[in-house]
Formats: structure tokens, sequence, C-alpha cells
């Protein structure tokens, strides 16, 4: 089964929505919007509210193109009936944005430096926990876990006896592949720190590409996986000592958002940390999880 999350800038129009849409394309009925609205939250949770049809048009009539699908009512028994759920994968990429960058919301990677120090220097702490486990649940191309793996690689270090290991999930393979790869253009560098740039990146490709690519020892780290926040079920063995999940509940109603957030909350140890998004809250959520400060909730220790 695909991936489904909802993923910065989803609903942001860029100039290939400019399109001139063909007399098929601009026949989306109200009634049709409603079918995609409704098949889009059941399987993601994402609600897309009742002024996106115009959006929803221009983004599958490129998708409608592609496939050389008829109609939009074509298109959506073909999402609907395919069992494997590779197309509602396609659907959701075409209708997706991707607007991140690495170390975006700097405070969050402070604090993980932070309170990670404070943890290795714990020997009680130390004494029952031998493996510290990540969840970047949201992805996109890489930047977030690759972030996490710089600042979790240099407060380690060489500490015997620590190992560490970062799990990413996020919706599609193309951009599961794009992250795998680790590979950024020179000018997306300049949100990293100087001395991360140097230590952790390698130039790579022809000089005129001028890309350099996250060294194998940081990306033999991380574990990235489909995974859809939607499944009743989070299939996790042990409990996260962190989890990022950064700007995706924006696109969710409240009661979607307070089943994911105790989904999280569950998954946590005994003193590990929930980090939202700058414009997320869990304000009237029931969840159970301290506040700490603005974004970032932490699970008591009892």
């Amino acid at each position: 089964m695909c991936t489904i999350r909802a993923r910065d800038g989803l609903w942001g129009v860029d100039a290939e929505d400019k399109l001139v849409l063909t007399q098929t394309e601009s026949s989306l009925t109200q009634e049709e919007y409603e079918l995609f609205r409704r098949l889009i939250y059941e399987k993601t949770g994402i609600s897309l509210g009742d002024r996106k049809q115009q959006l929803l048009r221009a983004r599958l009539g490129k998708r409608l193109r592609g496939g050389e699908f008829r109609s939009y009512r074509a298109y959506y028994e073909y999402v609907r009936k395919d069992a494997s759920g590779t197309e509602l994968c396609q659907l959701i990429d075409a209708i997706s944005t991707n607007t991140t960058h690495l170390f975006r919301e700097r405070q969050h990677f402070d604090v993980l430096a932070t309170t990670l120090q404070q943890q290795l220097t714990d020997r009680a702490w130390r004494a029952v926990n031998s493996t510290l486990r990540i969840w970047s649940a949201g992805c996109s191309s890489g930047d977030e876990p690759y972030s996490i793996a710089m600042v979790v690689d240099d407060v380690i270090g060489a500490q015997q006896g620590m190992d560490w290991k970062v799990l990413a999930t996020d919706i599609s393979t193309r951009m599961l592949d794009r992250a795998r790869s680790g590979v950024y253009d020179l000018h997306r560098l300049g949100t990293v720190p100087d001395r991360f740039r140097r230590c952790f990146f390698r130039p790579v490709g022809p000089r005129e590409r001028r890309a350099a690519q996250v060294i194998a020892r940081l990306r033999e780290r991380i574990t990235f996986a489909r995974f859809n926040l939607m499944s009743d079920h989070f299939p996790f063995r042990h409990g996260f000592h962190y989890i990022f999940c950064r700007n995706v509940m924006i696109y969710f109603d409240r009661p979607t958002q307070e089943t994911l957030v105790a989904k999280f909350a569950s998954h946590l140890r005994p003193g590990g940390y929930l980090l939202v998004g700058h414009s997320e809250s869990l304000n009237g959520i029931r969840h159970g999880l301290q506040y700490v400060k603005p974004t970032i909730y932490q699970r008591t220790i009892s």
C-alpha cells in the first residue's frame, strides 16, 4: 500500500498550473470534486475544503494527459480500483508541491542537540538506552532526516556503546529515491552550518552540476520507507526518542490530528519528544504529552 503524507506547500500554485485546459480537462464537476475529496480524505487524512476545485482540476489535468484518461471520472475510478495503491501515490504526487530545506526551523535541531547531550550524560538514561531511535515522519527529499543525522553524529561522536538510527518516511517512491541519494545542488547547502557542510558533504558529478552528496557514513544510518500515517496500526516494535512530524498536520482536520498525535504519543519512549511545525499546535487536542515550548512536546517519565 502506498505511503500517504501531506507535504509542505501541498496546495501551492506554480507556473505550470497556468495552462490552457482542454474541454475534457475543464469538465471537473462538483460531484466529481466531492468524490476526489472523499477519496483523498479517506486514504490520507488530508482535508481539501471546498475551495480547491480549480487547483485540483489543473493539477489532475496534467495527470489525465500523462495517463491518457478520457475524463476525471474515469481517472477517479481507476484510482479507486487500483488495489496496489500505486496510482493513489501518483494522484497525491500530482497535487503536491515540496517546499523544504536543510535545517529548516533551526531551533528544533538546537533542541535536539541540547537534550541529547543531557541524556548522554545521564547514567540512568544510558543504562536503559543503548540505541537512539528517531523518526522523521514526512521526510520529503531527505532534508529533515539528514539534518537530524548531522546533529546526532556531531553530538554522539565516537561514544562507546551508543548506536543510533533514523527512520524517514514519506509519500512517494519518487521523493524517497531522491532522498536516498542524498545529493543536493550546492545552492541548497546555504542553510547548513559551515562545519557540517565541510564534514558531511562531498562534491559529486561534473563540475557544471555543482552538487554535493551526504557522506555514506551518514546515509547508512537512515532507513527510508513508505508508510501511511492513516494506517490503523503503527508496526514499530521499539519506541522513538524523538518524532519529527512538521508541517504535516496542518492539512488534517481536528479529529484526524487528535488520532495521529495519540499514535505518536504511544510510540514515544518515556521522556521522548514530539516536534511539530511552526504553524502547528496541539492546543485543543487531547494528547497526554507535556508542553515544553511552542511546537515541542514531551512524553512524561512515569
